[in-house]
């Protein structure tokens, strides 16, 4: 499956149920490309899943192509797949003779007519004054994308009062929260076991999962499958991408984000971060392991997630078994991570410590049964995440969407893509504009949290099926704005940024959640007093030391969508720099 599991299942049977397959197909074949493009990718897959997979390259054609030859995110969704999918029963009538007949081609056959062709490309999006990608102004932007239709499509809303419709809905408090942490702190662990008590993962999976590591020799690995899907994360015993899922308690509804820890895949983590409330630092308490995690990428993890915005921290003590439930221990640790946390700008009454086990449960959603850890009077884990306040939502300000991921949301829906809706609102019928290639689509069907639903606010998570638009103008990291108000593309910008190494005039990558952008920082323009962030007098700086602030100039080759307020991260040589806001 897709790295988001928030993305709705590729199950073409269910959406194939009501198709006539006797009627006449409006698919043209697909074009010689697409068909070298699957047997190139078939090729890399099958390499992948190795011969004994048992999967049919059809399934791997089909998966292919709802991910745009994606063979990564093609793997990951077949193996998720393989023990859950079970063949849907052909529809059956009886015959004089009581025997059962067929209707028509089998669910199979439609599902190979349907995936072995291609719709038509969409009409090109008329514009009375297109806009394009240059010097034009953001004004010209408005003007040309104000008068656009999409006829082809015919895409009609209702033009409902989506923050009345919002209000009317009484939602429930619903929170994104990321795990961060250095590698092997046991973040998947405690997140599968958190998933498994609350019943979100069944003991028929499970049971699965650890068969399939035992035989890999990961046995103590199968409550981190439940987030780790990836052939190498499995392979590996570590995270790789954002993995996502979702629960609900009685008072929440949350999203987890379970970021990699490994250092080469500190930009997933930035990803997961941009989209987050708040954060579950996870602490390796055995012996050593605290220590080297404090020196790696906890710290590290910390300081980007303050950078992006994010202001409370739950602090989970992970493996305390491993260590008699020393409270000693546990004062300890809580005590270093307490002052390194209020030092990098949080808040104490916004830090709260909670000792636990994720192998077993214990501390997590109940009590820890253990009599050596009878010391601790407190709350589990997920008694504290439900203390969490009410998420603040954008909706007044203008449309913005990051793109977390592209793909074919099915027959029906060619070109889909997800995400955290940042600001605004938007409903079925609302024309978008896609940034930076500045091309206008409609919104032909949205899924919040998975489910159908009209409209959408700021702060939920959302797939959009999109119409009057290709897939080639789509990326990750792309923003989806409105036509009237839409996100400025730069090519340089100032930014106050807080060092965490030395910064000089020097090559570097710009990060702001799924978009990565080569770029320079060309000038520093002045070192800032920390406290007030005025400017220092003086010579201007050729060196920034870590720790400090300072204004920069960064310059990249091609235009990105970023505006004044925006966080950025800034790395180089496959370390973080330093982060900062965007000036202008």
């Amino acid at each position: 499956m897709s790295r988001h599991k928030l993305v709705k299942a590729l199950d073409l049977d269910e959406e194939l149920d009501d198709f006539n397959g006797g009627a006449e197909s409006d698919y043209d074949e697909v074009s010689a490309g697409d068909r070298e493009q699957l047997r190139l990718g078939t090729i890399k897959v099958r390499e992948m899943l190795g011969d004994e997979s048992g999967i049919t390259n059809q399934e791997i054609e089909d998966s292919l192509w709802h991910y745009y030859y994606d063979a990564d995110k093609t793997v990951t969704y077949l193996l998720s797949q393989m023990s859950n999918s079970q063949p849907k029963k052909s529809k059956k009538k009886k015959t004089g003779d009581g025997k059962a007949k067929a209707i028509g081609p089998s669910p199979d056959d439609v599902v190979r007519k349907a995936q072995n062709t291609k719709k038509p490309a969409p009409k090109a999006v008329e514009q009375s004054a297109p806009p394009t990608i240059g010097d034009k102004s953001i004004n010209g932007i408005v003007q040309g994308v104000s008068e656009i239709t999409i006829e082809d499509t015919k895409v009609k809303g209702k033009n409902l009062d989506v923050l009345a419709e919002f209000k009317k809905s009484k939602p429930r408090n619903a929170a994104n929260f990321v795990v961060i942490g250095h590698v092997d702190a046991g973040k998947s662990t405690l997140m599968g076991r958190l998933l498994y008590d609350l019943k979100v993962v069944d003991p028929k999976t499970l049971d699965r999962y650890r068969k399939e590591s035992e035989r890999l020799g990961k046995g103590s690995f199968a409550l981190a499958w439940v987030l780790d899907q990836g052939t190498e994360e499995r392979n590996r015993g570590i995270t790789i991408d954002i993995a996502m899922n979702k629960f609900e308690t009685e008072k929440t509804s949350f999203t987890i984000l379970d970021a990699p820890g490994h250092r080469d895949f500190i930009p997933n983590m930035i990803a997961g971060a941009s989209q987050a409330d708040f954060a579950v630092l996870v602490i390796d308490a055995g012996t050593g392991n605290f220590e080297s995690g404090l020196k790696g990428q906890t710290k590290e993890h910390a300081l980007l997630v303050r950078s992006m915005g994010v202001q409370r921290v739950v602090i989970a003590i992970n493996k305390l078994d491993t260590v008699q439930w020393s409270q000693d221990r546990f004062d300890e640790i809580s005590q270093q991570i307490a002052a390194f946390l209020t030092s990098a700008g949080f808040l104490a009454k916004n830090l709260a410590f909670v000792p636990c086990v994720g192998l077993t449960g214990d501390n997590i959603v109940r009590k820890a049964d253990d009599p050596k850890a009878s010391w601790y009077t407190g709350p589990p884990l997920v008694s504290i995440l439900e203390s969490s306040e009410p998420v603040t939502r954008a909706l007044e300000k203008p449309l913005r969407l990051t793109v977390d991921d592209v793909f074919r949301g099915g027959v029906q829906n060619p070109l889909s893509v997800s995400g955290r809706l940042e600001a605004g609102s938007i409903q079925i019928g609302d024309t978008i504009l896609v940034m930076p290639a500045k091309e206008a689509g409609a919104i032909k069907g949205i899924e919040v949290d998975s489910e159908p639903s009209e409209w959408a606010v700021a702060g939920q998570n959302i797939i959009l099926h999109l119409a009057g638009i290709d897939a080639k103008y789509l990326k990750s990291g792309d923003v989806i704005c409105a036509p009237l108000a839409p996100i400025q593309c730069v090519t340089s910008f100032k930014a106050k940024v807080l060092a965490f190494e030395h910064i000089t005039p020097m090559h570097c990558e710009i990060h702001k959640g799924r978009l990565h952008a080569p770029g320079r920082i060309t000038q520093l323009i002045a070192q800032l007093d920390k406290a007030s962030g005025a400017m220092i007098k003086g010579k201007k700086p050729r060196l920034i030391k870590p720790g400090s602030v300072a204004r920069v100039l960064v310059e990249v080759d091609n235009p990105i969508p970023l505006e004044q307020g925006g966080r950025i991260i800034l790395r180089a040589g496959g370390v973080t720099i330093g982060a900062g806001l965007v000036e202008r």
